[in-house]
């Protein structure tokens, strides 16, 4: 049950029970290695009732249950499609950028910055248009430069969750290319206590990364908690030089406890995070004159806590879903040696409410409210003011209606309205021009809305089709910059306005027990997009000056996918997906950051047990990038190029402990190339080459 965290074990005959269950609607998700995945949606009324289910043998998984999308679902049940990824070892690609693991996603990319630092893009959009949810929280720590990192590890993810496309319908501004949420892993089975230790390393980084979790349950409570590092020294591009100051260590602590019962569920979940990352700029790159490890000069700190309350209440055939979080993030720029040059905090306490009004299990409705309140403010009079101190207020409310119409048809609406303020301080006197910046005020408000159909054509063929408005207001960055941000100098524009999406999906999915087939296309007229873009003029330290403009937009593109698996050949796996985007100006400009076409191939092998290895797999993945020619005013063309990755893993048994052992190489070839979302190539760096990695996990459980 995914709502309530409860969870039981069938014996060898399919029997089943759980029990302290709310008289309310409720989804049972039914789950096997080697069958369908099964939703079933029932309403207790005061009795026991018996669930029987037919699971379906299959070679492929071809849906998975979400979140996401406001509500627990199969994939296919979504007018937006919701694309899942899950993080286990034969999944995750080996390398110290644990970004990279999401461009398995046809239509996801990461701009990067060496393998600390990276940010997603979803269908040519990133930064502020893109919006991160940790365990549905959304995430704020700076997320406006491609130069500051995701913040979310992958200590105790268990999946990941994509939307691509427009989602402010449920999620508000900086939704307007889409959401990733990060969902946490499950809680301990009922009367167990369990847990793992995980170890990698990576020759490329000469990186180590270690995290331990343990996490028990009774019938009622349940808790856990889990602790990582990170280290890596300077990478080594392709060809074998090293990137100078890429070097990045990272410390984090998770811990949730939470209580279930049959009035609902209560969770309590905190994370910690401490990154520190080389900032790989002109001065470093000068100072630096050995590969290292450890940060000591230009390099960025960030400090990320994170207290979140997630609570389902069912109020008979009412459900109240009452979330809140506060997190707190401080960025620190040091220079030279323990010289803070940049000291921020950003606090935010964001809340929210939804209601879901009674239905049956062909029908969902639901209304709800949302707020955040967060507060900038510069600390200790550090010589650079990046931003001003300045307060952000958003308050919204929202509904969604999702029917089915004659078995088949399941249609999705919504509309919701949000008002948003924006306010700062004074930098500086009105005599001093260079440094002067004027307090801001700003108010907006918008309407965003969706609608949305799935048509099940038959139990394997299935369309989608959606319509969706969505909007971003201006940042705080965007409105009021002025002043050195790396290697440039950067300008803020008061009169930006916010932008606004109007996106047409279209999506055909298709599959049979050892085939699936996906085919997706979009088309998005954005209004106003902002950019930064640079002005050909420079100051008297020869910083190029750049300036935030805004432009109406379009981008169209798609995804297509194919995955085979053999009737004849039962342990072979062939995957290939496309993705294809082009982002252009009205004005003729293309837009910035917009990932060349990608085409990837995987060829994996896995069976049930091979001698003494059990649930052994290899994979062979080809990725290529063609040539990007369509080009910003401020990028260069980029050559195409073509990586070859592998791993081989499986679990070994040793007096009862299962340990799962993988070994993996990415740029099998170290070939030199820069990726056209690389911001490397500002400093004339190539993405890193060949890495080995190794992993080892050893899991452990007590049951009662």
């Amino acid at each position: 049950m995914p709502q309530l965290n409860k969870n039981t074990t069938s014996d060898v005959n399919g029997r089943y029970e759980l029990t302290d269950l709310p008289n309310a609607k409720i989804n049972l998700h039914f789950s096997f290695i080697g069958f369908s995945t099964q939703l079933e949606t029932i309403v207790l009324n005061n009795a026991d009732q018996t669930v029987d289910v037919n699971m379906k043998p299959t070679t492929i998984e071809t849906e998975e249950i979400v979140v996401t999308g406001g509500y627990h679902s199969t994939q296919h049940e979504n007018a937006v499609k919701i694309d899942v990824l899950k993080l286990n070892s034969s999944n995750i690609i080996p390398t110290p950028n644990f970004m990279s693991t999401l461009t398995k996603i046809p239509g996801v990319d990461m701009i990067s910055k060496g393998s600390g630092v990276s940010k997603p893009v979803i269908r040519g959009l990133s930064m502020n248009d893109i919006l991160v949810l940790n365990n549905g929280v959304r995430f704020e720590n700076y997320q406006y430069s491609s130069h500051h990192p995701l913040g979310i590890d992958e200590f105790g993810i268990e999946s990941v969750e994509v939307i691509k496309g427009p989602a402010s319908l449920l999620y508000g501004s900086d939704a307007i290319g889409g959401v990733i949420n990060f969902i946490k892993e499950k809680p301990a089975q009922s009367n167990s206590i369990k847990g793992d230790y995980n170890l990698q390393l990576f020759t490329n980084t000469l990186g180590i990364e270690n995290n331990l979790g343990i996490k028990g349950a009774t019938d009622h409570y349940f808790g856990g908690i889990r602790v990582g590092q990170k280290s890596n020294a300077d990478f080594l591009q392709g060809g074998g030089d090293y990137a100078p100051n890429s070097r990045f260590n990272e410390y984090a602590l998770k811990a949730n406890t939470g209580y279930v019962g049959s009035k609902g569920s209560f969770k309590l979940y905190y994370d910690y995070n401490n990154q520190n990352l080389g900032l790989v700029e002109p001065e470093a790159i000068e100072a630096i004159t050995a590969r290292g490890r450890k940060n000591t000069l230009y390099y960025q700190q960030l400090n990320t806590h994170l207290l979140s309350s997630q609570n389902d209440i069912y109020l008979g055939q009412l459900k109240l879903d009452v979330n809140a979080s506060y997190q707190n993030t401080e960025l620190i720029h040091f220079g030279e040696p323990n010289e803070y040059e940049i000291q921020m905090d950003l606090a935010t306490l964001t809340y929210e409410t939804k209601l879901h009004l009674p239905s049956d299990a062909k029908s969902e409705y639901i209304v709800g409210f949302q707020g955040f309140n967060q507060n900038n403010s510069n600390l200790n009079n550090r010589p650079t003011l990046l931003l001003p101190n300045a307060t952000t207020n958003n308050y919204s409310g929202f509904c969604l209606v999702q029917h089915t119409f004659f078995s088949n048809l399941k249609v999705q609406t919504g509309i919701r309205y949000d008002a948003k303020t924006i306010r700062s301080l004074v930098i500086g006197t009105s005599n001093d021009p260079s440094t002067y910046r004027a307090a801001i005020d700003k108010n907006y408000g918008n309407y965003s809305g969706s609608i949305g159909a799935t048509y099940n054509v038959t139990n394997k063929l299935l369309f989608r089709l959606n319509y969706a408005t969505a909007y971003r207001t201006p940042n705080l960055a965007e409105l009021t910059s002025n002043g050195q941000h790396e290697s440039r100098y950067e300008v803020g524009n008061e009169s930006l306005v916010p932008e606004n999406s109007h996106e047409s999906d279209l999506s055909l999915h298709y599959h049979q027990d050892n085939f699936t087939f996906d085919l997706a296309g979009f088309y998005n007229i954005i209004n106003h997009y902002i950019y930064i873009s640079p002005t050909g003029e420079k100051t008297a330290s020869d910083l190029s000056i750049y300036k935030y403009k805004q432009n109406n937009s379009t981008l169209i593109g798609g995804e297509t996918g194919l995955h085979i698996h053999p009737q004849f050949i039962k342990w072979l796996h062939f995957e290939t997906t496309f993705s294809t985007v082009v982002g252009k100006q009205t004005i003729g400009d293309y837009l910035p950051f917009i990932p060349a076409n990608k085409l990837n191939v995987e060829l994996r092998a896995e069976t049930e047990k091979m001698t003494k290895i059990i649930h052994p797999y290899c994979s062979l993945n080809v990725h290529t990038a063609f040539s990007q020619n369509n080009a910003a005013p401020d990028e260069t063309t980029t050559a195409g190029y073509t990586l070859v990755d592998g791993s081989v893993g499986g679990t070994i048994k040793l007096n009862h402990q299962d340990i799962i052992i993988g070994l993996g190489v990415t740029n099998l070839f170290d070939v030199k190339y820069i990726d056209h979302l690389s911001t490397l190539n500002e400093v004339n760096l190539l993405n890193p080459g060949r890495n080995i990695s190794f992993s080892l996990k050893i899991p452990f459980e007590v049951k009662q």
